[in-house]
């Protein structure tokens, strides 16, 4: 009789039992609260705590990031909006809806039997009647009150509305808030891409740049080595000119000297001879060579003056140092250069003129 009865006062589950096990958030326990977003494996979780459970695993989510989900440990990848960019389960929302609606009436009737274990109240308490519920807004001063508040408070002369109709409608302002600002992050970030491809662009394009250049100095460094090489080899042919002109002078004019010299030692030993005979015998020669070989010596080709100087050879360059110092990425035309030289010639005429 005993275990009758005690089993008699155990109450079998009842459906709606089962129905808010069903509806539960396997990560707060407590049932799904709106919006409820559904995984890909077709599992539910309260949105709020599948963002802390994402912000968790991704505290740097500007690119998006993966989590686990709780009930089948299927891995979800989410793109740059994170929670937001999941599907609300409108279909568990309304099943919510209407369970609470069919447990407010259940208790409003008193059925004991159908009555489900109520949860602990989290709804706010009114600080001015401290029993009372907060259960309506004051349209006028934008604050949640009790209907007391309304009746006999402060609010008493204000404009309500039900809570949860501003609820409703501010949840769905707050949604399409967070919607707008997830698209406004996706511009950003989409800006952010931009700018880094934009750096990466800049930086090849200068690195080109920067070659572009190198090989145009490269091509004047060849052309005035060139350049140089050829005034160095006119240089260089002169002075052998020069110097061959000047040697083959100082050959003849050594032939010279030696052919005078035997000729003065003749003419020396001659007047050191003591027979009058025989020293008239050779004299009349003697002074005659003497005479011609000394009449020569006058009139022996001699160098130009000034043939030993190379000034003509001195290189002008102030107008192409002035060109190479006004170079510049904008003076990319003939013109501008041709410009340039005009410049110049003109101030050398002009300081021509002054001397």
């Amino acid at each position: 009789m005993d275990v009758q009865r005690t089993g008699s006062m155990v109450r079998p589950p009842s459906p709606m039992d089962s129905l808010e096990k069903q509806l539960s958030c396997p990560i707060c326990l407590d049932m799904f609260t709106k919006p409820v977003v559904i995984l890909p494996c077709q599992h539910n979780l309260c949105r709020s705590c599948a963002s802390d459970l994402y912000d968790s695993r991704n505290p740097y989510r500007f690119s998006g990031g993966v989590f686990r989900c709780p009930t089948c440990r299927f891995e979800v990848v989410l793109d740059r909006h994170g929670v937001h960019g999941l599907q609300r389960n409108l279909l568990v929302e309304n099943i919510i809806d209407i369970y609470k609606q069919q447990q407010e009436g259940t208790n409003n009737t008193g059925n004991t039997e159908t009555n489900l274990k109520p949860k602990e109240s989290k709804e706010p308490m009114c600080q001015e009647h401290e029993d009372e519920r907060i259960n309506i807004y004051c349209t006028t001063c934008q604050v949640p009150t009790c209907s007391m508040c309304k009746v006999f408070g402060q609010h008493k002369d204000c404009e309500v509305a039900p809570l949860a109709t501003i609820y409703q409608t501010q949840k769905g302002e707050l949604s399409n808030a967070i919607d707008t600002l997830v698209a406004s992050n996706g511009r950003l970030q989409s800006l952010l891409n931009q700018m880094e491809d934009s750096c990466r662009d800049v930086q090849e394009n200068a690195q080109r740049a920067k070659q572009r250049l190198a090989e145009s100095f490269d091509l004047l460094y060849a052309v005035l080595e060139e350049r140089k090489t050829i005034l160095l080899e006119q240089i260089g042919k002169e002075q052998d000119e020069k110097v061959a002109s000047l040697r083959a002078m100082a050959q003849r004019y050594g032939e010279r000297l030696q052919s005078t010299t035997e000729l003065t030692d003749s003419a020396v030993r001659a007047l050191e001879q003591s027979s009058a005979a025989e020293f008239l015998m050779a004299s009349k020669g003697l002074i005659m060579q003497t005479k011609d070989a000394a009449k020569c010596s006058l009139g022996e080709e001699r160098p130009e003056p000034g043939f030993e100087k190379m000034d003509h050879f001195n290189l002008s360059t102030e107008h192409v140092e002035a060109v190479l110092a006004k170079m510049d990425f904008g003076l990319a035309d003939d013109d501008d250069f041709e410009d340039a030289e005009e410049e110049e010639e003109e101030e050398e005429e002009e300081e021509e003129e002054e001397e």
